[in-house]
């Protein structure tokens, strides 16, 4: 990668996550359990917002996962851009859009993540947006950008990842890309969720130092004639370097590099968890 697209690729990665629903306008998280709910900015709720009407209405889950929405009149609600006094939300499975529930500049929706529905708000005038401290990174270095082996697994291999929530997501792996560097060799477990790109969360010797410490991201184009390109100056911070409303992937134990990796992204220094 050049120069220039290096500078171009994180300029896309700040306009994402500084867009208005980026991540850094994330404002709450709060599971749904089963029956009535009642959600709102207003202490009296059994969900309470950070900004809204004091009572957007009463969310019920039923036993089968659906889940409705009684809209409290007057609250100025909008559920996907209509004024409705009830409707069904649905949640982001199988990488759907969810059901959007908007109410001045934040707005709600359903999520599914280890099998349970949870509520996701969002603000575009969250502090976390509008006092965004910006990104900083290692000095770019040209050693970082390795050509690795790929090692491919027939058939794809199960991967365990922890999560934040203390969830565990079990991925599947279509191989292994293998590297050297000081005379060492690393190995790196990647999975796939497009169908043009790998993606790797992986942990090394700055995390938790100065780089954040639960992981960190990193994207690649596939594999050409048993070689993959790595570029570490490109790796990036989770969500969950930013927002505490994020449900970001940790590193799996087999993702944990013995090595310091200075390059890319360093910690946020905005962040407070």
């Amino acid at each position: 990668m050049t120069d220039d697209t290096l500078a171009q690729a994180r300029a896309t990665r700040l306009a994402r996550l500084t867009a208005p629903d980026g991540w850094l306008s994330l404002i709450g998280f709060d599971w749904l359990a089963e029956g009535p709910q009642r959600v709102g900015s207003a202490p009296d709720n059994d969900i309470v917002l950070a900004a809204g009407p004091a009572h957007v209405g009463t969310i019920v889950l039923d036993a089968d996962g659906t889940t409705t929405l009684e809209v409290e009149p007057g609250a100025g609600v909008l559920v996907d851009g209509r004024k409705v006094a009830r409707a069904t939300l649905l949640d982001d499975a199988a990488g759907r859009t969810p059901t959007e529930v908007r109410f001045g500049t934040a707005r709600l929706f359903v999520i599914l993540r280890d099998g349970r529905k949870a509520l996701r708000v969002r603000d575009e005038q969250a502090e976390t947006r509008t006092r965004f401290a910006g990104l900083e990174h290692f000095p770019d270095d040209a050693s970082w950008r390795v050509v690795a082996d790929w090692v491919p697994f027939d058939p794809p291999r199960d991967l365990a990842f922890g999560t934040v929530l203390g969830t565990i997501e079990t991925e599947k792996v279509p191989g292994k890309a293998v590297f050297e560097r000081d005379g060492r060799t690393f190995e790196l477990m990647p999975i796939q969720e497009t169908p043009d790109a790998l993606f790797f969360v992986f942990a090394d010797g700055t995390s938790g130092k100065e780089t954040y410490g639960a992981a960190r991201f990193l994207d690649t184009a596939l594999p050409r004639d048993g070689k993959l390109v790595i570029d570490f100056n490109e790796a990036r911070n989770p969500p969950c370097a930013f927002t505490p409303y994020a449900t970001c992937q940790l590193a799996p134990p087999e993702n944990r590099l013995d090595v310091r990796v200075e390059a890319g992204e360093l910690k946020y220094r905005g962040g407070s968890h």
